[in-house]
């Protein structure tokens, strides 16, 4: 909890330092600053395609007031009055935000009646290369001008014309270089979450990094394109950039509840409400994405139909994150810290993309730092998830070593059992293991029949315990079951010193295992093969060779020694016979 808090106290100083950067660029708008002076349209008023220019003149249908703004109308009109910039320099120049629309006609009206106009094309917009901006020029402005007019025809948003201004220098309309400056932190703050997408995901391999990635791109996009940023560094058409930054909030939309559903942990969600975000999801990215490329049929709803098929997204997003809450979801902590702010900005956003609220342009910074707060945190989210599964895989495999273990060795002893030896044995033959030893204790059940099974158990225990402390790395030593034990052996003198683990049984059962009659003893049977890495035998043979031998061992008196040598022939006995014929 403690570094949620501290990651909540960081976004909000983040938050804060966006809104103290948007206060004055907002402010720099609408007001005067003396030396680059802009002005923003007295009145607006939304028409049908037949409206003239003498019908606005004769019989006015002005509002003038911030109300009543609309986009989904054949045309709109602005008018700015030429009290506005008196005292000033002239206007020669119309910006606002970059925006779909077919063309922009303007028409300088002098106080004698006559009209200069100019009938623009949207082809003929100039983004500007600091901000979500384009510009026009304007015809002349005189000083006997009275007022501009300004036809949009099918606008396709409303803050294209809230955010229309007029100016004499075209620098008034580009962003405060600490605007740009944000800009640019906030894509510096979203490519270091793309490059741990990647070392993730090269190591959990999870679908939810993958939709992670998914979200940083869109919201790169976004940045570059909503905030204009991609203005400096290539020369891109108006109709390009209106549409790849709503195109790319809803993609980055989409697959935010996408992952939201696949990231957070089993349980945290339940099955309507998984299915429901999934499906949110995608519809996020069919209908709003759809919306978002502004096709000429669409123009009188798809303003508001983009922002209104929003609020699905907002509804279950919230919801969802609430019953993962509830159910006590960590993953959720962090994805609510991380959403809420943007959430908020988007509602801002929403509902000034609807005309129902006016803000300057640079409240969108606020959107672009809750962006970059979103994808950090959820960054941190998934670092906190991937050390939490590697915490689980760690403990999955402690747990499989452990059961590895329990299915590999004799319960009682502690030595390797049959099962882990057959496994292997090829392998350590392989590897130079050419002597097998079998050791079965003489008279076993007589200690069981006289002593009771647990004086039993503890003979057998001093018995692995005396060939425990006797082998070495060049030495295994295994419990086949009952008395009988294994011990593979390799190097030199391996029949001397399978002869002292056998005698050592003795000593060792007599020291652990007091009030015996009669001292325990061991007989071995030895197989000592030759050219070990040229064998055929399997572990059966070896067993049943050793067998042979040990009770031989037994037959000629117990407590002793058995053994033989064999030789593997690189070909085939009866090959060398005949060659020896021949």
């Amino acid at each position: 909890m403690g570094r949620l808090r501290l990651l909540i106290r960081l976004c909000t100083a983040i938050l804060l330092l966006a809104i103290f950067v948007a206060r004055p660029a907002a402010a720099a708008d609408d007001a005067a600053d003396g030396a680059l002076p802009s002005f923003a349209p007295v009145c607006h008023a939304s028409t049908g395609a037949d409206r003239t220019l003498q019908d606005m003149l004769t019989q006015p249908v002005w509002t003038c007031s911030a109300k009543g703004w609309q986009s989904g109308v054949p045309a709109a009109w602005l008018r700015f009055d030429s009290g506005s910039w008196q005292g000033e320099e002239l206007p020669r120049q119309f910006f606002s935000r970059v925006a779909r629309f077919e063309t922009i006609t303007f028409h300088a009206v002098d106080r004698d009646g006559t009209t200069r106009s100019l009938r623009l094309t949207e082809a003929d917009g100039m983004p500007f290369a600091a901000g979500p901006v384009f510009g026009m020029a304007l015809p002349r402005i005189t000083p006997d001008t009275a007022m501009l007019l300004v036809r949009i025809e099918a606008p396709h948003s409303v803050p294209l014309l809230t955010e229309a201004r007029i100016t004499h220098d075209s620098r008034r309309a580009q962003w405060p270089q600490i605007s740009l400056v944000l800009l640019a932190f906030v894509m510096g703050m979203l490519v270091l979450p793309l490059l741990f997408d990647i070392s993730f995901f090269l190591v959990l391999r999870d679908r939810f990094v993958v939709l992670h990635a998914g979200i940083v791109g869109a919201m790169m996009t976004y940045v570059l394109f909503a905030g204009g940023l991609v203005s400096t560094i290539a020369s891109v058409p108006i109709a390009v950039m209106a549409v790849m930054a709503p195109l790319s909030y809803a993609f980055g939309g989409g697959l935010s509840a996408l992952f939201l559903a696949h990231f957070l942990e089993h349980g945290a969600q339940s099955r309507l409400m998984r299915r429901l975000t999934l499906a949110t999801g995608y519809f996020t990215i069919a209908v709003p994405g759809f919306f978002a490329l502004q096709l000429d049929m669409t123009q009188p709803f798809d303003d508001w139909a983009y922002f209104v098929t929003y609020i699905p997204f907002i509804v279950v997003i919230t919801a969802a994150l609430i019953e993962a809450l509830v159910h006590g979801s960590r993953s959720a902590r962090f994805i609510a810290v991380a959403w809420a702010p943007i959430i908020i900005a988007s509602v801002e956003r929403l509902l000034r993309g609807l005309g129902w609220h006016v803000a300057p342009q640079s409240f969108d910074q606020m959107l672009y730092v809750a962006v970059g707060i979103e994808v950090i945190v959820i960054s941190l989210a998934i670092a906190d998830r991937f050390l939490a599964l590697r915490h689980e895989r760690d403990a999955a495999l402690t747990e499989a070593r452990m059961l590895e273990q329990i299915s590999t060795r004799d319960s009682l002893t502690g030595l390797m059992n049959r099962r882990a030896i057959e496994a292997r044995f090829d392998e350590l033959v392989a590897q130079g293991f050419d002597t097998f030893a079998l050791v079965d204790l003489d008279r076993f059940k007589a200690i069981n029949d006289l002593h009771g099974h647990q004086v039993g158990d503890a003979a057998l225990v001093a018995c692995a315990d005396a060939i425990r402390a006797g082998t070495d790395r060049d030495s295994i030593a295994v419990r086949l079951g009952g008395e009988e034990f294994v011990v593979l052996l390799r190097g030199e003198r391996t029949l001397e010193r399978a002869e002292a683990l056998r005698q050592a049984i003795t000593m060792r059962v007599s020291k652990q295992v007091p009030g015996l009659d009669l001292p325990v003893t061991a007989s071995m049977g030895v197989v000592m093969l030759s050219e070990a890495r040229r064998h055929k035998m399997a572990f059966a043979e070896f067993y049943a060779r050793a067998d042979a031998l040990m009770y031989e061992a037994k037959a000629s008196g117990r407590n002793r020694l058995a053994y033989e040598r064999l030789t593997v022939f690189t070909k085939a006995p009866p090959e060398r016979k005949r060659e020896r014929a021949a």
